[in-house]
């Protein structure tokens, strides 16, 4: 009897040493699937350019519909994006260069420091919903589990700020396990509170790319309010050096 339960209590002990390699293999390599994420997304050495419909929704109100075309330059980080609807607003503009953002008001004709956080005409989307992401650099995995969205197996992963500066200090991403294919986002403040949630339903494959053409965003403080970005015409056809320039920017909007 003593010689069974000894051999019993071996066979566990020789089992969860086994175990323990295996549920190792199984854990992500987080810092290569953030990269992988950023590098979806991204168009190296060629540009990018769309025009963006963006509708606001705001329980009792009619619906804001801004249009705007964007132009992007990812290896200078550099982007302009020009309003073209609605007509009041015709002209207006953003410009992107390194880290500097500005805001172009064609009345006044004056630029104004801005922040990618800052919201595309009083919507709830934002200029970095629609530039190139820096996850790897910005956040780290401090938890994770696996789930399914839909139709996907995904991995939820919790990612927390690795300094000051950045848009939110908690992130949770649902990512799908075949492919560094963002599906969900949520974004919180340093006090855990839930700001933004955006759902990714639709990709187009631009240039080899994954280009989310559909972005659903629900307000998490304003109950109701939403805003929904559809992308079309995307291109990576070369853009000339002289777009990425303020002169630019007051030259289309005369």
């Amino acid at each position: 009897m003593f010689f069974h339960r000894t051999a019993r209590r071996a066979s566990v002990v020789l089992g969860l040493l086994f175990l323990v390699p295996v549920l190792g293999a199984d854990t992500p390599d987080f810092d290569t699937m953030l990269r992988e994420v950023d590098q979806l997304g991204q168009f190296g050495d060629r540009d990018f350019s769309g025009v963006y419909t963006i509708v606001s929704q705001v329980p009792g109100q009619d619906d804001s519909v801004t249009q705007a075309r964007l132009f992007r330059r990812d290896r200078s980080d550099q982007f302009v994006l020009i309003i073209l609807q609605p007509q009041i607003q015709r002209g207006q503009g953003y410009l992107q260069t390194g880290d500097t953002v500005y805001f172009y008001d064609p009345e006044s004709r004056r630029f104004e420091r801005t922040t990618l956080r800052d919201s595309i005409q009083g919507t709830d989307a934002q200029n970095r919903d629609l530039v190139r992401g820096n996850l790897s650099q910005d956040y780290r995995v401090t938890d994770w589990e696996l789930g399914r969205l839909g139709s996907f197996d995904t991995y939820i992963l919790d990612l927390e700020a690795t300094g000051t500066g950045v848009d939110y200090d908690r992130i949770r991403l649902w990512v799908r396990t075949d492919r560094p294919v963002v599906l969900r986002e949520e974004n919180y403040s340093v006090s855990g509170r839930l700001l933004r949630t955006l759902l990714f339903p639709r990709y187009a494959n631009v240039g080899g790319q994954a280009v989310p053409t559909q972005i659903l965003i629900v307000d998490g403080i304003n109950d109701g309010e939403r805003t929904q970005i559809t992308l079309r015409d995307p291109s990576v056809a070369p853009i000339p050096d002289g777009v990425f320039t303020r002169d630019y920017l007051e030259r289309v909007s005369r």
